[in-house]
């Protein structure tokens, strides 16, 4: 039985983003350095997430406007956690733009579903780790072209790495004041 892991940690804002940036010792006890489906508690309130690499070893949890009104925590609050590494990832929030192309392509829906969810995790993080709309949109095309073909994974993709453009900027995710 996977052990669970303790942390306190403070609410950041990055931009219009909150997230939890976990201490470096609960991000060591995690068992990869990338992507990591956990089951957490997060001030007294339970929920299956993926903590995110930050692209220098460590991690950190996304909150969303439904996690945040669940806490009710707004950026620079202390929240007490604990995490527990899980083989169960929950499904990734598909965005609109490779949504409407998976549905296009019904002949890839076969493989998208006996792919994993961290498998999915992938596709849609490679497809949203650029701020480019021209490279978005060939990633988008590329994805449908490699389930075409069977492939169930994007090739060459660091997955230690902070991917999200709107929080990260050279594979790192930014640093916050304080």
């Amino acid at each position: 039985m996977p052990m669970s892991i303790p942390f306190d940690a403070t609410v950041q804002q990055i931009g219009d983003r909150l997230i939890i940036t976990l201490p470096d010792e609960a991000s060591r006890a995690l068992p990869s350095r990338g992507q990591v489906a956990v089951d957490a508690v997060v001030a007294g309130h339970e929920f299956r997430t993926v903590v995110e690499p930050d692209g220098r070893k460590g991690h950190w949890i996304s909150v969303d406007d439904g996690l945040r009104e669940t806490l009710g925590v707004a950026a620079g609050d202390e929240v007490v956690g604990e995490l527990t590494p899980t083989k169960a990832w929950p499904e990734p929030e598909v965005p609109e733009d490779l949504g409407t192309a998976l549905a296009g392509a019904p002949d890839v829906g076969d493989v998208w579903e006996d792919i994993t969810p961290m498998a999915r995790w992938e596709w849609v993080r490679w497809v949203g780790a650029t701020r480019n709309p021209e490279t978005r949109e060939r990633r988008v095309e590329v994805t449908v072209d490699k389930l075409r073909s069977g492939k169930r994974r994007p090739c060459c993709f660091d997955l230690s790495s902070c991917t999200d453009p709107e929080l990260s900027r050279s594979g790192k995710l930014v640093q916050t004041a304080g």
